[in-house]
């Protein structure tokens, strides 16, 4: 039997209508690719506002991939990334044949150093995939006018940005050209799996629909709920098998008209948080400028080695034994076998992003914590530090 005491890194808030949507989804015949699909592309899309197109896809990743492919990524090309995030921000870059150039991050925000980028452009390079860590925006005033110098394209990794806004608009919004968000289960919202595509350009939408099932011509939905009929199809590209179910919309449907009510409740934790801890000896997470909004999808603190007696992997033993879950994010892509071999990458080649990575622990922040939850956490974090101040 699981531990009931035990309080998960993650969970996520799934109610009756969801669950109600799923069961008219199924009771329907229409699972796969259908209108429920379309409605969350529509929903998504006029939630973020700005005149943009909504495309739904099975992962991040998948968005990631056919955003890069649909902005002519290529054999030989460079991305400019930041090595403190998950694979896939980089693994996609690899799935065309390109390479990542690794840029390190800045110390306060963790986000990728705009400062650092222009230095890392070559002759290869061909687009900037910044990475919104945590749901905190990344520089992006800095990041398109390098763009706009250099003719290169922007591909934000906005997997933690729902509901960021940098200067007042919404991630996905802004003059880059393309955005992609994650609804993984631990996710500001979710669909158990899956994520969105959006774009102002309308060649790359139409390629990315394309694409995301086999490089088809027509819609599989198009095709099999026309009256007339409709078997007639051909395969332009070789594509990808990316799309979304209408099983993992019936939850987004619901997911979006929560948006806002969850992101609340991650700030009032966060909020919490950081009265809680502010006399330890740990650095707290960035905060959101004045014009910008973090959507706290991670809460990460940095432990002071040099004031405590214990590691942070000793920390997060510690919160398990007490019956909390935390996490780590990240580990950088330059430590892990595949880029450090591939690239000849050491520790010090990215010194910002290795030192954070040692002392960082991703705390418990999701809508489903109570405010009981949330002083567990709280107490216990507090009780070990304060136990193991030298």
């Amino acid at each position: 039997m699981p531990d009931l005491s035990f309080l998960p890194f993650a969970q996520p808030e799934i109610g009756e209508e969801e669950i109600a949507e799923v069961v008219d989804s199924l009771r329907s015949g229409w699972i796969t690719t259908g209108p429920k699909a379309r409605r969350f592309e529509q929903d998504f899309a006029r939630y973020l506002g700005g005149g943009i197109d909504a495309i739904a896809v099975s992962s991040a990743t998948a968005g990631l991939h056919l955003a890069l492919e649909a902005a002519g990524i290529g054999p030989g090309d460079e991305v400019i990334t930041t090595p403190y995030t998950f694979t896939a921000s980089a693994e996609v870059i690899r799935y065309l044949g390109a390479d990542p150039v690794f840029v390190d991050v800045d110390p306060e925000t963790l986000n990728l150093d705009a400062a650092r980028i222009e230095p890392a452009i070559t002759e290869r390079t061909r687009a900037i995939l910044p990475v919104h860590f945590a749901g905190l925006p990344c520089g992006m005033e800095q990041i398109l006018s390098l763009a706009r110098k250099y003719n290169l394209r922007v591909v934000e990794d906005a997997a933690h940005a729902l509901p960021t806004l940098y200067d007042g608009h919404a991630i996905g919004t802004l003059d880059s050209d393309l955005a992609i968000f994650s609804f993984y289960a631990t996710k500001n919202i979710t669909t158990g799996e899956g994520g969105m595509v959006v774009t102002r350009n309308k060649d790359y939408a139409e390629r990315m629909r394309v694409m995301r099932l086999h490089g088809i011509s027509h819609d599989v939905f198009d095709r099999y709920t026309s009256n007339r009929p409709s078997w007639h199809y051909e395969v332009v590209a070789p594509g990808f098998k990316y799309n979304m179910t209408d099983i993992a919309a019936a939850i987004g449907l619901h997911q979006m008209k929560k948006v806002d009510v969850f992101h609340a409740r991650r700030a009032r934790i966060a909020e919490r948080y950081n009265l809680a801890f502010a006399d330890l000896p740990v650095r707290l997470p960035a905060s959101a400028r004045s014009a910008d909004q973090h959507a706290w999808h991670l809460y990460v603190i940095r432990l002071d080695s040099a004031q405590i007696s214990i590691t942070r992997d000793e920390f997060i033993e510690q919160m398990a034994e007490s019956g909390i879950g935390t996490s780590v994010h990240f580990i950088p892509l330059h430590l892990h076998p595949y880029w450090r071999d591939r690239y000849g990458f050491v520790p010090d080649d990215f010194p910002v992003a290795d030192k954070a990575y040692r002392s960082a622990v991703s705390l418990p922040i999701y809508p489903k914590m109570t405010d009981k939850d949330t002083e567990r956490v709280i107490e216990s974090v507090r009780t070990i530090l304060l136990n193991a101040i030298q």
